[in-house]
């Protein structure tokens, strides 16, 4: 009872001579204006002791400079805390609404006409805050630095919010449709077109999912019967020792259970999925922007500019503004293309880092006598511990990545916001593309194939023995490696994004309890006059700012962490998928609690984000198309270098025992996993240097050869000519394929118009409709001057 009878009381000013808590109300014709809700913003700062304080001072000195605006201004102490209320003057909207009125391409935007919403209200302030000075030159972004003020937000709305809690922000609701129009109207078009994006990309990984399981299911179904894995698991023949000194020959037939793995990501049904991903990226993109344009149009915003909007603004708030010119200098652009290359140098750096230390924790397991079965799967746990090391080296690097990105930003010294904000997502993205993808590229391209042979391996310092691939393929080992970065990344981000926030919100808000507390406690006792009149304290008045205080803070690139992480995930689902058919599957799982997630923490665990009014995703669209184009080149490079697609092709149509076309009686791949051995004698000295007469022993008997997969002569270890024959064929696959999908994409892209019909018929209309008003208006002007 006693907060709801609260709810509409006046907001007063507190005067210094105030000794006995009674405050007359400020302007009480409009006192309904300014309650708690009202207020467009909020600033918070500490409570100065000394008033000769420079802090305190600068506080003054900036207030007085709203007030210079016409800007109300409600300042109330709250122990150790100043609040400051601001509250814009209507004049500054209705200048807002006739500078849309006359603009070039804002002029469409419905807000001309309707009043003014509250997210544009807070935009508008949020713009004139970080453009107002003092007389040094400060404006408060570098007050906020300087400790001269704590923090800044916008207020939420309380009935607003429990509408969204309740459509939208809750578990419950994964399944249910999104209310864009709803997220739109609190949070901004920016916001509205992310969950928009986000939902439209969770609806279409559903037949990705479905097609990516049945690959995975066709390569299940031939588990048992698949010749190859047959030839492995019964297979007599022995293997060369896979690490210096310690290790041993082994018996290919161990192996039995990896040779399965391995079939079921590197089938026939592989390449399949490769190009329909390939093209589903790009039918993904085209039918968004069809969506986009749906709802752009609906919202009015269709062709808005936001630069414009920003000159808008400027001349709200100054109206002897100069308009800040565009401005390029080549000296800070090689600046900042040389540093940006010095960190993507030491990011591959770092991937040769954890190269080395997969084959050091591979030697060192090889080596240890504790743990048997870690010392027989030595290359597996590499592999694993290789992966992990990643993903740990992608959460500390994300954060470096970020702050170098802004360094670079602060030397290109852009014209606005949205152009800083473009040029911070180029970099961001490509620094975090290397992070993720340098350790992958080496496992799926160079893996294997550059570790040498028999007498002649390669070696790091001279010392560390390069891996080598299972006589099965390599596919599986980037298999594995996307598994655990993509589990991992979902996973524990999702948990860490909604747990910490939520404790400390919980942390914060048992300040905000003890308030309420106290206030109860007043208004039982100390805030009854002698009349029986209730008069708040100031605790009640700032009751719901406080509720906003205590929440997580926010930024102007809240959002773009949202982007990044959900296009990382893109990349995934697009990038060697071939490799890994359950990444959608996976991704789908992901985004219907993400959606959720990120629901709830921004209606109830962040404060506001400041409304943004856009049209589109922004430079985000560039960079899935640069995504999809990508996915085409690594996919076919997956599917001809890395997997034993084209060998076995090979082996089936021209070494085989099909090749001549007259055996019917036993399986055409019979033979291909010996086929793909050479032999290395260790009657040969240089074999000798390589493998001591320890290693050379299995079962209690001395072996006197061994195998290993690579297309060489036993004699001299030549390449033979089938390795340069499959070699031709591999690059003419990856040519043909990424030609074939390529066209597919044009095709799509060609057949697939940006915006429905009905899009375009709709604003036709609505441009008429504009015209016809403008015209009975002059004539209407003209009548009554006549």
């Amino acid at each position: 009872m006693f907060f709801k009878e609260r709810e509409n009381m006046e907001l007063r000013e507190r005067s210094k001579e105030q000794e006995d808590g009674c405050i007359e109300p400020l302007m009480p014709a409009l006192a309904s204006m300014f309650t708690p809700m009202t207020y467009d913003y909020v600033l918070v700062a500490e409570k100065a002791e000394d008033k000769e304080d420079a802090v305190y001072k600068k506080q003054v000195a900036f207030v007085d400079q709203l007030k210079k605006k016409n800007m109300k201004i409600a300042e109330i102490e709250l122990e150790d805390k100043v609040f400051y209320g601001v509250l814009a003057p209507s004049g500054v909207f209705e200048k807002y609404k006739y500078l849309l009125k006359v603009s070039d391409a804002c002029n469409w935007s419905g807000e001309m006409k309707d009043s003014v919403s509250k997210s544009t209200r807070i935009r508008i302030v949020h713009y004139l805050l970080h453009h107002t000075f003092l007389n040094t030159g400060e404006d408060l972004d570098e007050l906020l630095k300087r400790g001269v003020f704590e923090a800044m937000f916008c207020l939420h709305e309380r009935k607003q919010q429990k509408v969204l809690k309740r459509k939208w922000a809750r578990w419950t609701a994964i399944f249910t449709r999104q209310p864009f129009s709803d997220i739109r109207v609190y949070f901004g078009e920016k916001v509205a077109l992310y969950y928009l994006w986000l939902g439209w990309y969770t609806f279409l990984l559903l037949p990705a999912a479905i097609v990516g399981v049945i690959i995975f299911l066709y390569g299940l179904a031939f588990f048992k019967t698949s010749p190859l894995i047959q030839e492995v698991c019964e297979s007599d023949i022995i293997m060369c020792p896979r690490c210096d000194k310690r290790c041993e020959v082994w018996k290919l037939a161990d192996t039995c259970s990896y040779a399965k793995m391995s079939h079921l990501f590197d089938n026939e049904g592989t390449v399949a999925f490769a190009m329909f991903m390939a093209i589903w990226a790009t039918m993904f993109l085209e039918l968004w922007k069809r969506q986009r344009a749906k709802y752009v149009s609906k919202w009015k915003v269709f062709d808005w500019c936001e630069e414009e909007e920003e000159l808008i603004m400027e001349v709200v708030n100054n109206p002897d503004s100069t308009p800040k010119e565009f401005r390029h200098s080549y000296l800070r652009s090689a600046l900042v293309l040389a540093l940006a290359t010095l960190v993507l140098i030491v990011i591959i750096g770092l991937t040769h880092a954890l190269v080395l230390m997969r084959l050091v924790s591979r030697v060192l397991l090889a080596d240890q006598d504790e743990w048997e079965f870690l010392k027989e799967h030595a290359n597996t746990a590499a592999v694993l511990i290789g992966s992990t090391l990643h993903y740990i080296t992608i959460q500390i690097m994300t954060r470096v990545n970020r702050v170098v990105a802004f360094k670079l930003c602060e030397i290109e010294k852009c014209r606005s916001f949205a152009a800083t904000e473009r040029s911070f997502t180029v970099k961001m993205f490509t620094f975090q593309f290397f992070t993720l993808f340098s350790s992958l590229i080496y496992v799926a391209f160079f893996l294997g194939r550059i570790n040498g042979h028999p007498g002649n391996y390669v070696r790091l310092a001279g010392k560390w023995r390069l891996e080598e691939c299972h006589p099965s393929g390599c596919l599986t080992d980037l298999f594995i490696q996307m598994a655990v970065i993509l589990v991992l990344k979902q996973t524990l981000n999702n948990i860490f994004e909604f747990t910490i926030p939520w404790f400390k919100r919980c942390f914060r808000q048992s300040t905000a309890k003890k308030l309420q507390r106290r206030c109860g406690h007043c208004y039982r006792k100390a805030c009854r006059q002698d009349d029986g009149k209730v008069e708040p304290c100031d605790t009640c008045k700032l009751r719901d700012w406080m509720k906003n205080y205590h929440l997580n803070s926010v930024n102007a690139f809240s959002l773009f962490n949202e982007y990044l992480e959900m296009v990382m995930q893109f990349s995934f689902t697009t990038i060697f998928v071939a490799a890994f058919p359950l990444a959608p599957l996976l991704a789908l799982i992901n985004n219907l609690f993400e959606i959720r997630l990120d629901a709830i923490k921004m209606v109830s665990l962040e404060r506001r984000l400041v409304p943004k009014k856009t049209n589109d995703i922004g430079i985000w669209t560039k960079v899935l198309e640069a995504i999809g184009v990508l996915a085409v080149i690594a996919n076919g490079l997956v599917i001809g270098i890395s997997s034993d697609f084209i060998p076995r092709l090979v082996y089936r149509y021209h070494y085989g025992p099909c090749a001549n076309g007259t055996v019917t009686n036993i399986d055409c791949m019979t033979g291909y996993i010996n086929d793909t051995l050479t032999t290395a004698y260790l009657s040969d000295h240089r074999v000798q240097k390589d493998f001591g007469p320890q290693q050379m022993v299995l079962d209690g008997y001395n072996v006197t050869q061994c195998s290993y997969k690579d297309y060489r002569s036993s004699e001299d270890y030549s390449l033979t000519s089938q390795y340069w024959f499959i070699l031709a064929i591999r690059f003419a696959f990856v040519i043909l394929f990424e030609h074939v999908v390529v066209l597919c994409k044009f095709i799509a892209a060609w057949f697939i118009p940006d915006s429905p019909m009905r899009v375009k018929n709709s604003r036709l209309k609505d441009k008429l409709q504009r015209l016809k008003e403008e015209l009975r208006f002059m004539n209407y002007r003209y009548d009554t001057q006549v």
